[in-house]
């Protein structure tokens, strides 16, 4: 679990680096996919990652990776929770990446992708596990959360009408149910299992 705090701990030291130290860190790091495909930054697949853009941007992502991380690491095992995290980090990217490649205006940045792979990991191995949501002492059922914040996504990508990148979102929840069912040992026969099939 201590690899879920080390991530935690550089992700608000760089973006405390990027907004205290040098605003430039933050203006490179981000991802432009424009400038990707024309200057090769494809570093800005994972530093986009470690960038924020507001406090309350870091501390949703943070708060989130706090409470699901160290269960997911321990089911998981460390090894396995990094790659789940590098995949989240650059695969949540791909749709953006290449929807955008020729608009010089688009950016991004932020953990939600490598952080929904990883909430999503969580609600695949424990879909009945209450997950209490701010100011609502009732838990909702994690099979449930997930379905309603994936509908939500798609809902808030099409209308279009904040900053989020919300298909990031969806991008970051697929690649890690993906990744559990393909990479980590064992993990499809979890759904199996679920399913009632073995």
């Amino acid at each position: 679990m201590w690899l879920t705090y080390y991530i935690i701990i550089i992700t608000v030291a760089a973006t405390w680096y990027a907004w205290n130290i040098n605003p430039e860190a933050q203006q490179k790091g981000m991802l432009r996919p424009f400038l990707v495909f024309r200057e090769d930054r494809w570093y800005q697949l994972v530093s986009s990652g470690f960038l924020h853009a507001d406090l309350t941007h870091l501390l949703f992502n943070m708060i989130t990776l706090f409470f699901f991380g160290p269960v997911v690491e321990r089911a998981i095992g460390g090894g396995y929770f990094i790659g789940l995290y590098l995949a989240g980090l650059i695969l949540a990217n791909i749709p953006s990446l290449f929807r955008h490649r020729d608009d010089p205006r688009f950016a991004s940045l932020g953990a939600s992708g490598a952080v929904g792979a990883v909430l999503f990991v969580f609600i695949y191995f424990f879909p009945m596990e209450p997950i209490y949501l701010f100011f609502i002492p009732i838990g909702i059922p994690a099979v449930v959360f997930g379905a309603v914040f994936i509908g939500y996504s798609f809902w808030a990508h099409n209308k279009a009408s904040d900053k989020i990148n919300h298909e990031a979102h969806i991008a970051g929840a697929v690649t890690g149910l993906l990744y559990v069912m393909i990479i980590v040992p064992r993990g499809i026969d979890h759904l199996l299992t679920l399913l009632g099939l073995i």
